[in-house]
């Protein structure tokens, strides 16, 4: 690097001589102005407004098909939605239900297939009557009629899942005085 410096100081008489034709600024600018022009702008608004309008349709249609189709229960009403009280009555209730369900399944483990399957027949039975009776109650939702089959129906849902449970435990109950009786007979 110092040699090419070297070279130069030296030899300085030859590099300040030479200037540049006239009007070479100008026909470099103009050169320059010619490539940059040729360039397009590409206007990028369009493109915006079109992914803003596909994004506003698929938000709304996913908004349509939630309502519609993923979440049906917000079609229907409970009794807790009508007023405090009837929140106490179905709160009662729905608890009724979920213990006497967990109850069921504990012992029901150890039914059988049929068993099991009669079972939940009755269970989801029950239950799509009573999601019509919630449909009902948000078209009329002060109809006494309309509650008062709600609260059967949980009072009904109580006594038959009661009923399925003493028979669960007679079942069992039996099933274990045979099989005791099997090791007494066997010893």
């Amino acid at each position: 690097m110092k040699d090419i410096e070297e070279i130069i100081r030296q030899n300085r008489h030859f590099f300040d001589d030479a200037e540049p034709s006239m009007g070479h600024i100008e026909r470099f600018r103009a050169k320059l102005e010619v490539r940059f022009a040729t360039r397009r702008k590409i206007n990028i608004g369009p493109y915006l407004l079109r992914a803003a309008a596909v994004t506003l349709l698929l938000t709304l249609s996913s908004l349509w098909t939630w309502e519609h189709f993923i979440r049906p229960e917000s079609r229907r009403m409970t009794l807790s939605q009508v007023s405090p009280q009837y929140r106490e009555v179905e709160s009662y209730y729905v608890s009724q239900v979920n213990m006497l369900q967990v109850e069921i399944l504990n012992i029901a483990a150890l039914a059988g297939d049929e068993q099991k399957r009669m079972l939940d027949e009755e269970i989801r039975n029950m239950d799509v009557s009573f999601r019509e009776l919630q449909k009902e109650l948000k078209t009329n939702p002060n109809d006494e009629r309309v509650i008062n089959a709600m609260i059967e129906h949980y009072q009904t849902k109580v006594e038959v899942m009661s009923f399925i449970l003493n028979q669960l435990k007679e079942i069992r109950n039996e099933n274990q005085n045979r099989t005791e009786e099997n090791e007494k007979v066997s010893i």
